[in-house]
């Protein structure tokens, strides 16, 4: 763990007690983070900006359709596709909310499926108990390759949901699948960067669904 954090923050470990060359060189890493991620940010925007549109009105469909949002990932990645969920649940502002749900939030679920099954199919279950043709799978993973993610997406798609994927590196083994309708890819090997990327992009994503949603038609159970 010290070497990890070591090869990110330098400047913490080296021998020098001159507190202001410390600070310039925290300084200029954050200036250098920023301007990493602001590039990320930029590239995906000018590649994939009409895509995330397309999807999003995709997305409003299936919502008007009366779909719902099942979001899903590992670790971190389960934090942010809480956070994802939470954004359609709670918009603010007076928006009407729309039905989502993050896939690891339900322990008990999630630690039976683990222990008595297997890690692998902790979220493609949950979409075949619950997932139906008017509903969206979204799935973060920061490498691309989570073997649980590639089963759910296979799963949502035989099931005739829209599936969503948000990945880093080069795509893994997501860019790989014939069951993603849309997946974005956030050019980095740096987990944290891509983390932070793929937070825009599912923001941009809520963001533009909303806006659609006024111009669909609900569904009325």
């Amino acid at each position: 763990m010290s070497d990890a954090m070591e090869s990110l923050y330098p400047f913490l470990y080296s021998d020098t007690s001159d507190l202001s060359a410390v600070l310039d060189q925290v300084r200029a890493s954050t200036v250098a983070k920023t301007a990493e991620i602001g590039e990320l940010r930029r590239a995906v925007a000018d590649r994939d900006g009409a895509r995330i549109a397309e999807c999003a009105r995709e997305a409003a469909a299936r919502f008007g359709a009366g779909g719902r949002l099942f979001a899903f990932g590992n670790g971190g990645s389960a934090t942010d596709a809480q956070q994802l969920a939470t954004l359609f649940l709670n918009p603010g502002d007076g928006a009407p909310p729309l039905p989502a749900l993050g896939l690891a939030n339900d322990t008990s679920v999630v630690t039976a499926l683990c222990n008595d099954v297997g890690v692998e199919v902790v979220f493609a279950r949950q979409l075949a108990a619950f997932g139906g043709r008017n509903d969206i799978a979204v799935g973060l993973s920061t490498s691309g390759n989570s073997a649980n993610l590639v089963r759910a997406f296979d799963e949502a798609s035989r099931r005739g949901m829209l599936t969503i994927g948000l990945a880093g590196y080069d795509g893994g083994k997501m860019a790989e699948l014939d069951s993603i309708d849309y997946l974005f890819v956030v050019p980095s090997s740096s987990v944290h960067r891509v983390q932070e990327a793929q937070t825009t992009i599912y923001q941009v994503l809520w963001e533009l669904t909303a806006e659609e949603m006024a111009h669909v038609p609900r569904h009325t159970r």
